[in-house]
C-alpha cells in the first residue's frame, strides 16, 4: 500500500525546515515528511563550500521569525547559517521527518480522490507517496550544476578551472596567480577571501556591479539585546533592517541618478586616492536593477587597497596556456580560474505536474501571489525575494499555507485552486535584469498584471495580504472530495461557504 501523508515537504533548506516549524506548529496531529534530493539538509548552506561563502543579507532578516539570531555577526559565513538550520531542525525535531536521497521526478493530482501521487527515486529505485497538499521548498536553481558560459581556448589552458558550486576540499591556492571570473555575489566573496593567502587575486568581470559595504556585527542589535532580551530584541531589529532595506530599494526606483552618486561616494572613500572607479565600480544600469552586492566591513576595498586583489573590467577573448587574454589585448596569468559566471535557474525543481492527465507546463501557469499556481489544486512553492532576503517571504509563504489548510478544515473543503481572471495580462514572475534571471524566466510561471497574480517585492505590504488578507478573495476555487473536477478547462467545480 502507498504511504500517504497530510503535507508533503519537497526540500530540506533554509525555507523547507522553515515551513516544517510552521506546519508542525500549527497543527500537530497533521502527518508531514520532507524528502530531499541529497545527502544532507541545509540546501544552499550545505552545498556551497568555497572560501569565505556568507549570507548577502543581514541575519536579522535572513533568519526565521520564529527563532531569532543571536549571534554577534549579523552578515554570517556559510557554516553559522548551516548550524543555524540543522540547531532549528533538531530543536523542533523536524529532522526525524526528512528522507535524504528521495529525488522527486513528477507528481499526479486526481481531483475525484483530492490527493497527489508523487513520485520519487531513492536508491536507484523508483516508488510512489501521496499527500493532500504538495509543498516546494526547492529553490530555484539546478544543485548538480551551475552556469558556465562557453570560453574559447579553455582547453589550452595548463591551470585549474574550478566552479564554486562545485569546489573541491583540496584545492590548495596559497602563493598562485588566482582569476575569479564574475561581479556578482560569490565573486565579491571570494576575491576578499582567497587573497588572504594568494599570491594575487584578480576579479575579472564584463561590467560592474553596485557594492555597498555593511558592518559585520550590527551594534544597534547587541544593545537591544541588552535592553529588551533576545526575542524582542530579534523582532525590533528585524524591522528595522526591513525599513532600511525598503528605502535603498524604493529610493533607488524613484531616485536612481541620486543613489548612483551615493554609493559612487560610498566607493570612492573606500578606495585608495585616484582608484579609477567609474572603471570598475560604476554599473551602467541604475541601482536594484540587479542585485546589489553586500560586502562586511568593507573587505574587498580593504584587499583592493592592500594590493592582494584588483579588479579588471574587459571581455575575454580566449583562455591562453599561462592565463586569460583579453579583448584589449591585456594577458592576465593565472594559476586557477574560478568562474563564479552565475547560476543556472530551475523552475519547480525540474518537478513534472500533471492534474487529472492533464501535463502542466509551468510557463503555462500563472502564479497567485507569488506561491501557487492557477489551475494547480492544493499546490504551493516558495520564491523569495530579489530585493530582501529569501526567508522574510518564505516565512510569509509557510504563514500562508497553514491558514489555507486551516480554512479547508473549518469548512469542510478538500481542495483550493486559484483561477485566473481571463482580463488578466502575463508578465515575468521575476522583473530582475540579473543575467541568470533573463536566462531562465521563459521557462517559469508567469505574474499577471494586477494583484492577485503579481509578484510583489515589498515585505511590508506581503505581511498585510498573506498573514491577514482574506483567504476566500474571489480568485481560490475551493471543492470537496465527493466532487469530481468538472473539466480541464474548467477546474474544480466551486462550493460556495
Amino acid at each position: 500500500m502507498t504511504e500517504h501523508v497530510d503535507v508533503l515537504i519537497v526540500g530540506a533548506g533554509l525555507s523547507g525546515i522553515g515551513a516544517a516549524h510552521h506546519l508542525q506548529d500549527a497543527f500537530p496531529d497533521r502527518s508531514y515528511a520532507i524528502l530531499e534530493a541529497r545527502e544532507a539538509m541545509g540546501g544552499t548552506w550545505d552545498l556551497f563550500r568555497y572560501p569565505g561563502v556568507r549570507s548577502d543579507s543581514d541575519m536579522h532578516t535572513l533568519g526565521y521569525r520564529f527563532r531569532p539570531w543571536v549571534a554577534a555577526e549579523a552578515i554570517a559565513d556559510g557554516p553559522a547559517i548551516l548550524s543555524y538550520i540543522r540547531d532549528t531542525a533538531a530543536e523542533a525535531g523536524i529532522d526525524q521527518r526528512i528522507r535524504y536521497g528521495h529525488s522527486v521526478t513528477g507528481a499526479s493530482w486526481d481531483s475525484e480522490e483530492a490527493r497527489w501521487t508523487v513520485g520519487y527515486q531513492h536508491d536507484g529505485r523508483a516508488s510512489t507517496i501521496t499527500c493532500d497538499f504538495l509543498y516546494l521548498c526547492s529553490g530555484y536553481y539546478r544543485y548538480d550544476e551551475g552556469y558556465v558560459p562557453e570560453f574559447a581556448g579553455l582547453a589550452d589552458f595548463r591551470g585549474q578551472v574550478v566552479h564554486p558550486q562545485h569546489w573541491p576540499a583540496e584545492l590548495d591556492y596559497a602563493g598562485k596567480r588566482v582569476v575569479v571570473i564574475g561581479s556578482g555575489a560569490t565573486a565579491v566573496t571570494l576575491v576578499p577571501a582567497m587573497a588572504e593567502t594568494a599570491a594575487h587575486v584578480t576579479m575579472l568581470q564584463r561590467s560592474p556591479t553596485y557594492i555597498m559595504s555593511a558592518p559585520t556585527v550590527d551594534a544597534i542589535a547587541t544593545t537591544l539585546r541588552r535592553w529588551l532580551g533576545e526575542r524582542r530584541a530579534y523582532a525590533v531589529t528585524r524591522w528595522k533592517n526591513v525599513a532600511i532595506g525598503t528605502v535603498i530599494y524604493q529610493l533607488s526606483q524613484r531616485r536612481p541618478a541620486m543613489m548612483r552618486k551615493f554609493f559612487r561616494n560610498l566607493t570612492i572613500k573606500q578606495l585608495p586616492d585616484g582608484y579609477d572607479v567609474d572603471t570598475h565600480f560604476n554599473p551602467s544600469y541604475n541601482p536594484w536593477d540587479q542585485r546589489l552586492c553586500l560586502v562586511p566591513d568593507g573587505d574587498l576595498f580593504r584587499s583592493i587597497s592592500a594590493g592582494r586583489a584588483s579588479v579588471a573590467t574587459d571581455r575575454i577573448e580566449r583562455f591562453t596556456a599561462d592565463g586569460i587574454r583579453l579583448e584589449s589585448g591585456t594577458e592576465l596569468p593565472a594559476d586557477i580560474v574560478v568562474t563564479a559566471t552565475g547560476l543556472d535557474l530551475l523552475a519547480l525543481g525540474g518537478i513534472a505536474l500533471t492534474v487529472d492527465g492533464r501535463e502542466i507546463a509551468a510557463s503555462d501557469t500563472m502564479a497567485y501571489k507569488g506561491m501557487m499556481l492557477s489551475g494547480v489544486p492544493n499546490f504551493a512553492f516558495t520564491i523569495g525575494y530579489t530585493n530582501a532576503s529569501w526567508t522574510l517571504k518564505a516565512d510569509l509563504v509557510a504563514e500562508f499555507v497553514c491558514r489555507l489548510l486551516r480554512h479547508l478544515d473549518e469548512h469542510g473543503y478538500s481542495q483550493a485552486t486559484p483561477w485566473p481572471d481571463p482580463a488578466v495580462t502575463t508578465t515575468p514572475l521575476l522583473d530582475f535584469q540579473a543575467g541568470y534571471v533573463l536566462r531562465s524566466m521563459d521557462r517559469f510561471p508567469k505574474a499577471g498584471s494586477r494583484p492577485p497574480w503579481r509578484l510583489g517585492m515589498n515585505y511590508a505590504q506581503d505581511v498585510i495580504t498573506l498573514r491577514h488578507g482574506r483567504i476566500e478573495d474571489g480568485t481560490i476555487r475551493f471543492g470537496r472530495r465527493s466532487v469530481r473536477a468538472a473539466s480541464a478547462d474548467r477546474g474544480p467545480e466551486p462550493v460556495t461557504a
